[in-house]
C-alpha cells in the first residue's frame, strides 16, 4: 500500500508508516453488501484481494457506477469524506480482503500531517479526472466505441466480472454487450 500512495505523492517515512499503522485487516465473503444506500461510509477501503462493485438502484435495476480491485481504494468515497449519507450501494463480487481506516482516525491524521492531506488531494484529483474521462466517454462515444475503450483499458476484467455488471457499467443493453462480446476480440 506505501507504493501505491507514493506513486500519488512522496510522504515522509515516518509520517506515512504511522499512518499505516492505523490500518486493519478486514474481509467479507462475496455478494456481501458492505455499504448501503442512505448509511454513511464510515471506513475507507484499500483493496487487497477480490473485487467489488458501487451501483445504484433505479426501478430496482442496478446501475454500475464503479469496479474496485487491487491496488485500488474501495468505499462510498463521497459519503466517507463528508461524512453524509451515501446515495448507492457497495457490494463485494468476490471474497474480498481489505486494508481499512475509520474516519475519525483518518481525518485525525489528515489534521496532524499536511502532507497526509496534500496526499488525498492529489488522489482526490485523479479520481476526479478518472471520472471526467469516462463521462466524456458516454458522451462521446456510441456503445462500440465504449467497448472498445473498455477492453483495451481493463481486459482482465472480462474473465472476472458478470456480463450483465460490465454491461451496465459501460451503459450497454446486455443482449448488444452479448453481441459485441462475440464480436469484438478482447486481449
Amino acid at each position: 500500500m506505501k507504493d501505491f500512495l507514493n506513486n500519488f505523492y512522496k510522504v515522509d517515512d515516518s509520517i506515512m508508516d504511522k499512518y499505516l499503522s492505523h490500518w486493519q485487516e478486514y474481509s467479507r465473503p462475496k455478494k456481501t453488501i458492505m455499504t448501503e444506500e442512505g448509511k454513511t461510509e464510515r471506513y475507507i477501503y484499500f483493496v487487497l484481494d477480490g473485487i467489488q462493485k458501487s451501483y445504484y438502484l433505479n426501478n430496482g435495476k442496478q446501475h454500475i457506477m464503479f469496479f474496485a480491485y487491487s491496488p485500488s481504494f474501495s468505499g462510498i468515497m463521497e459519503s466517507f469524506f463528508t461524512q453524509t449519507p451515501s446515495k448507492y450501494y457497495l457490494e463485494t463480487i468476490t471474497d474480498s480482503t481489505f486494508l481499512r481506516l475509520s474516519f475519525t482516525q483518518h481525518n485525525r491524521l489528515i489534521e496532524e500531517h499536511r502532507e497526509l492531506e496534500t496526499l488525498f488531494r492529489k488522489i482526490s484529483e485523479y479520481f476526479l479526472l478518472g471520472i471526467i474521462e469516462r463521462h466524456h466517454e458516454f458522451l462521446a462515444y456510441n456503445t462500440e466505441e465504449r467497448f472498445k475503450i473498455f477492453s483495451q483499458r481493463s481486459p482482465h476484467l472480462f474473465g472476472l466480472v458478470s456480463q450483465n455488471d460490465l454491461a451496465s457499467y459501460l451503459r450497454i443493453d446486455p443482449t448488444n454487450f452479448s453481441k459485441l462480446m462475440n464480436r469484438i476480440h478482447i486481449q
